[in-house]
């Protein structure tokens, strides 16, 4: 008995939860089921405003975490499923809701690429963690694509186009990042920046712009960027494959 007693509080230890990380996990897990329920009520700008909410928490969890020294195994896994409620189920689920519940079969066969291209892609994440490159993501990251299926929602809603009039469009974007979160395309994942280092002044006042900027119309401004983000993937690997061929002896 008394060495039991004695386990207890270091069994206690080993499994506590770091407080300030996780509230953000959980936050964003909250975003993400916030937006699925506000696209069964047929509120898909809220919706599409949660994912991008769910989106900034997703980026703070782990920066805090690094910050504080507070990274676990278990805040890792909490994070993957968070991001799959946030950034898999919910993106698909508002899509279909809005445009591709029109297209029957091919509307949730869209959908599910999308759901399944997101759990493969955090799954291969977490199982390469070790040895992928710090510099760049392999594949669409699930954070990007969800921003680019709810701008694409967000931003057509704000130009009065609805949902059945762009139910193809819808589709083949939805399926299209899908299977770019699985392929081998390379994108900068933004690692590189340290935050934690000094900075000129005026990177503060390029930051200061950026906001401003977006605030002008932000479901165009999101939606290019996110765009644009997508593209480069694609646009790197053509570089790539052009460099090859330039290099193979004629």
């Amino acid at each position: 008995m008394p060495e039991l007693n004695n386990r207890k509080p270091l069994d206690l230890r080993r499994r506590g939860i770091y407080l300030l990380p996780n509230l953000f996990t959980t936050a964003a897990l909250f975003a993400g089921f916030y937006a699925i329920v506000q696209a069964m009520n047929g509120k898909f700008e809220f919706a599409a405003v949660a994912i991008f909410v769910a989106i900034v928490l997703d980026g703070l969890d782990g920066r805090v975490a690094r910050l504080t020294h507070t990274q676990s195994e278990f805040g890792a896994e909490y994070d993957s499923l968070s991001d799959m409620v946030s950034f898999g189920v919910a993106p698909a689920l508002v899509t279909y809701e809005w445009a591709l519940k029109g297209l029957g079969k091919w509307g949730w066969f869209a959908a599910f690429i999308y759901c399944a291209g997101t759990a493969l892609r955090l799954a291969r994440f977490n199982t390469n963690i070790e040895i992928i490159d710090k510099n760049n993501f392999q594949g669409l990251p699930s954070p990007a694509a969800a921003a680019l299926v709810a701008s694409f929602v967000w931003v057509m809603l704000d130009n009065h186009f609805a949902g059945h009039e762009l139910r193809w469009y819808a589709c083949a974007l939805t399926t299209l990042a899908g299977i770019t979160m699985v392929s081998n395309l390379k994108y900068f994942s933004f690692k590189a920046i340290n935050m934690r280092k000094s900075v000129p002044f005026i990177v503060i006042f390029l930051f200061a712009l950026f906001f401003i900027f977006v605030s002008v119309d932000p479901p165009s401004i999101l939606f290019l960027m996110a765009l644009c983000y997508f593209l480069s993937g694609y646009v790197m690997w053509l570089g790539q494959f052009r460099g090859k061929r330039n290099s193979t002896p004629q």
